[in-house]
């Protein structure tokens, strides 16, 4: 008797140990094709390629409180994971709006979440800056509870096309919206040595900021290319090279992350809109009306820390959290990239 055997289709192996094109390097982007591996590769510590694992969920919805009948915002829809989790509060009864820039990851997250039972009737993703916040409010009216994670996804991370990660070959880009604006090989042809020192120190507070200035420019200068992030890390490689051999590894690791933040933050205006959204974040909320920020770096928690206590001050919130709240040492396991995340909350008057 015939047996009805379904084969079993390998995964296609990458051409060679050195590709010629980055883009054959780049890893399965469908996670969901590959369910049976996902917990493997999360319970490593690591975060699937194409995937992001949301940090904070249970501390934030304990904040939150979302009860069904509530609308919200997620300002940064990102994966979806944060919006799912509050979704699932709301018990088919409510709304919530999400609000992204990136038009290639928010069309994937809009199918995701309407695939899982999460339509327009109780979920409207909109492809926008955050810091037009005020824009949505005017169509939605104001909201019980805020979101902002102010982290870059592990999707765009993970994709040599956006230029994100120092540490996979692809354009050196770093725009959140790659039909909008300059890339950040294109912002570096006609910087100023003085000029990139000083987003360096001002943006990522790098440490080697004049000595990485000083070996980016001049490479350019002497017609080198700095059109793709393993040309950036190699620059940062040359200007730290005067550290002892047993330091240099680290330190460039350490320097190549700081680098590409400093960039990423220029190229993208994050503190200009993290700014504006602070500042009309009042005006979208009802009167009780709950916000919870996660940041990743001291910039962004100085500039959300200030404004909770200034609107604290002016009576706009009445209450602030006194201690940043940060991921369990368990959660810190489970995913590296939650370890420098701060969550701070205000509640309006």
């Amino acid at each position: 008797m015939e047996e009805n055997v379904q084969q079993h289709k390998r995964r296609p192996r990458y051409k060679g140990t050195h590709p010629r094109s980055y883009k054959e390097k780049y890893k399965e982007l469908n996670p969901e094709k590959y369910a049976d591996t996902i917990q493997k590769v999360i319970g490593k510590g690591s975060t699937p390629a194409g995937m992001h694992i949301s940090i904070c969920v249970q501390e934030i919805l304990d904040f939150l409180n979302i009860q069904p009948g509530q609308q919200g915002l997620d300002a940064t829809l990102g994966y979806g994971g944060h919006t799912k989790e509050m979704l699932k509060c709301l018990k088919g009864n409510g709304h919530i709006y999400g609000l992204d820039v990136d038009p290639i990851e928010s069309e994937k997250t809009k199918k995701r979440l309407k695939e899982q039972g999460y339509g327009e009737d109780i979920l409207t993703v909109k492809l926008l800056n955050f810091a037009n916040i005020d824009q949505v409010a005017q169509e939605a009216g104001t909201f019980d509870f805020v979101l902002a994670d102010l982290g870059v996804s592990s999707m765009q991370l993970d994709n040599p096309d956006r230029g994100f990660s120092y540490k996979t070959e692809g354009p050196l880009d770093l725009r959140m919206n790659p039909e909008k604006g300059i890339s950040a090989a294109e912002r570096l042809r006609t910087i100023t040595q003085e000029e990139l020192e000083g987003m360096l120190v001002e943006n990522s507070d790098e440490p080697y900021a004049r000595q990485i200035s000083k070996e980016v420019v001049e490479e350019i200068k002497r017609g080198g290319r700095m059109e793709t992030t393993i040309d950036l890390r190699k620059a940062v490689e040359k200007a730290l090279s005067f550290l002892p051999e047993g330091e240099q590894k680290e330190a460039v690791k350490k320097a190549c992350q700081r680098t590409f933040q400093a960039l990423r933050i220029d190229i993208n205006e994050e503190f200009e809109v993290l700014y504006s959204f602070l500042e009309k974040l009042p005006s979208v909320l009802k009167p009780g009306g709950r916000v919870a920020i996660l940041t990743f770096h001291s910039g962004e928690d100085r500039m959300v820390k200030k404004s909770f206590k200034r609107f604290a001050r002016e009576g706009v919130y009445k209450e602030v959290c006194k201690d940043v709240i940060r991921p369990s040492a368990q959660e810190c396991v489970r995913n590296g990239r939650a370890k420098c995340t701060k969550m701070r909350w205000a509640i309006k008057a």
